[in-house]
């Protein structure tokens, strides 16, 4: 897992956390502020998932050049 993974992870968390709250609490501004987060927060742990693939596809690639 990485920092973008774990970052977007957290960011989703608080997210939704601060949207129940607004709707909780009947304040749309904090509802539409935690769904934005939530939103963020998957865009950033997808992104980690990108790099990571990424990151496992140049290391794949690595060991098939060392192999003769």
């Amino acid at each position: 897992m990485n920092k973008d993974q774990v970052k977007g992870t957290v960011k989703e968390v608080t997210g939704k956390v601060q949207q129940k709250a607004g709707h909780m609490l009947g304040n749309p501004d904090q509802e539409a502020k935690g769904l934005a987060k939530k939103i963020e927060g998957k865009v950033q742990h997808k992104l980690g998932d990108a790099k990571e693939k990424v990151g496992d596809a140049r290391e794949a690639l690595k060991d098939a050049k060392k192999r003769p």
